[in-house]
């Protein structure tokens, strides 16, 4: 049945006791076994290079291509690939199919077919980030693409192709001291819960391809610091339901704030009924935007306590994700960044607050000899605790040359031991990784991922970790809401009466979009005793006794 919510359902308001002793239990009952990937992407048929166009001037984009999306564009219910590719520098046009982005279908059977051609989403500027949302609500997932000279919007015409409609709809970026506007990454979000996905853009910095600082490291020549360009504001676009958008970032407050954009994640992290941002930014002060009634947005990182990490000072964000990693009900985020920085753990403590766990989770000297790119935060071995899921590579492809370390490094996850500590679980081989978005490709429970490499085969990492442990996942469909659900919050009792939490969204890791369905691991228990969602519409809607190990589709009742 359904039932309006009023905004006061106490687990959305704050949190539950930290680590309360249903959730324990939750850990004992599941089966532990290793987390496990084969790496499969040649014999599935995805043959893909992210190609960066080097120069020797070393141009600043460079070291930046990673998008990847997964997203079932044909509704046929398996995940389909689409991969952003470069440019020709410094011209930032597209020439020849080595710089085209790709589009692959799911064949059903863990193979994949190149139908880019076919698409028509090929683009044609320098690519670096996608973001999957269904803004017209016809059920068919549109992909926005952010580029460094001018973002594409490629709406999906059912029947296997798309249109680039950025400049009909008006969101092919902002623009500041008139210039167009380098944007990195995107996220699709109804900030005002109008039934309409609304788009928010994370613009890098201010660059210039014909005035290029010369850097040096123990004389060679190396990529600048972000430090030697000025930040640039984000973008916010409402929807106006039309098919058209209105750039609202001054109205709303978003157009204050400058930064250096990278990662953009979101979730509604206080529980107000009002999904919240949160910007990455490399070498400047995290932001996070608090939503105003689905008004206006305040920028409070510093009062929250997730402007910095720990130690105070300001790192190279890249990649965040922003979910419930202690099942405590409300969302924390874990931030990526380059090596002696660590990889920061703001642990949601509800009324506005963060706390920096980073070290007291055990990540800390995990972390501070890591590069991190995309990231992701998501249960890979269904023991019903969210484990950690970072691509990682050194920002500079030379430094070998000057420094003991590699340029390659493993793609590595962590497993959430589910006492507020993390444990490495699983490394793969190494490479230049940038882009990673998870989601089921085969539909068997296991979150796979699929990894861009600069100027390398992108990888597919199949999850075969073994274990008897049970799952479900959960397609939503809005009806009141927008028709993708992003925004809407998920509570999950599972029968043995241990309690879970996810949100819909899209947008995570670093310039990525992830599976929209929303995945739990259930350890032992083999259905859900109650599943709550709220609906970004306000609409409460409770399951009963849901069997597990299967794909569910919801439909927000009318």
């Amino acid at each position: 049945m359904a039932a309006k919510n009023d905004r006061g359902l106490s687990w959305m308001r704050r949190p539950i006791p930290w680590l309360c002793a249903a959730v324990l239990a939750l850990a004992q009952s599941g089966a532990v076994g290793p987390i496990a990937f084969e790496e499969i992407a040649q014999r599935a048929g995805v043959r893909f290079v992210a190609n960066n166009s080097a120069t020797p001037e070393r141009q600043q984009p460079e070291g930046l291509v990673a998008g990847v999306a997964l997203f079932d564009y044909d509704g046929d219910g398996y995940l389909d690939i689409y991969f952003v590719n470069g440019a020709r520098m410094p011209s930032l046009v597209k020439e020849g199919p080595r710089f085209q982005n790709r589009l692959f279908h799911n064949n059903r059977n863990l193979t994949f077919t190149d139908v880019t051609s076919k698409a028509g989403v090929g683009g044609t500027g320098y690519g670096m980030g996608v973001a999957v949302g269904d803004y017209d609500n016809d059920g068919l997932p549109d992909l926005y693409v952010a580029n460094v000279n001018g973002n594409q919007l490629f709406h999906n015409n059912g029947d296997g192709t798309f249109t680039d409609v950025a400049h009909k709809a008006g969101v092919t970026g902002g623009t500041y001291v008139g210039k167009k506007m380098w944007s990195v990454a995107a996220a699709w979000l109804d900030y005002n819960n109008d039934g309409l996905l609304d788009l928010f853009v994370s613009n890098y910095c201010q660059w210039d391809a014909s005035n290029v600082p010369e850097c040096k490291a123990n004389g060679q020549s190396v990529y600048c610091s972000p430090r030697h360009y000025k930040p640039l504001p984000h973008t916010l676009f409402r929807n106006n339901g039309d098919g058209t958008f209105t750039d609202v970032s001054a109205e709303t407050g978003i157009a204050e704030h400058l930064g250096r954009g990278m990662g953009v994640a979101i979730a509604d992290y206080d529980g107000d009924g009002f999904m919240d941002i949160f910007v990455a930014n490399d070498d400047a002060p995290f932001q996070l935007f608090h939503n105003l009634g689905g008004k206006r947005f305040e920028e409070v990182a510093i009062d929250a306590g997730v402007a910095f990490p720990e130690n105070g000072n300001v790192i190279s964000g890249m990649g965040v994700d922003f979910r419930d990693v202690f099942n405590q009900g409300a969302p924390s985020l874990w931030v990526t960044a380059i090596e002696k920085e660590m990889f920061p753990l703001f642990a949601n403590l509800g009324r506005g607050q963060f706390e920096d766990r980073t070290t007291v989770a055990g990540l800390g000297m995990h972390t501070y000899e890591m590069s991190g790119w995309s990231n992701a935060i998501v249960d890979l071995d269904n023991d019903g605790w969210k484990d950690l899921l970072v691509a990682r590579s050194n920002v500079q492809d030379n430094i070998s040359t000057y420094s003991p370390r590699r340029y390659e490094e493993p793609t590595t996850a962590f497993r959430n031991l589910g006492n507020g500590k993390f444990q490495n679980a699983f490394s793969s081989a190494s490479a230049a990784h940038r882009g990673l978005a998870v989601g089921d490709l085969d539909n068997d429970g296991r979150m796979d991922a699929v990894v861009t490499v600069l100027n390398g085969p992108a990888k597919v990492l199949h999850n075969i970790s073994g274990n008897a442990n049970h799952w479900i996942l959960l397609k939503l469909t809005g009806t009141k809401s927008n028709r993708m659900g992003i925004g809407a919050k998920v509570r999950l009792t599972a029968a043995d009466g241990s309690v879970q939490y996810n949100h819909v969204t899209t947008s995570t890791g670093y310039a990525c979009s992830s599976d929209s369905r929303v995945h739990f691991g259930l350890g032992g228990a083999a259905s859900a005793r109650e599943i709550e969602i709220a609906w970004p519409s306000g609409t409460r809607q409770v399951l009963r006794d849901v069997a597990g190990d299967r794909v569910l589709a919801v439909t927000e009742p009318k």
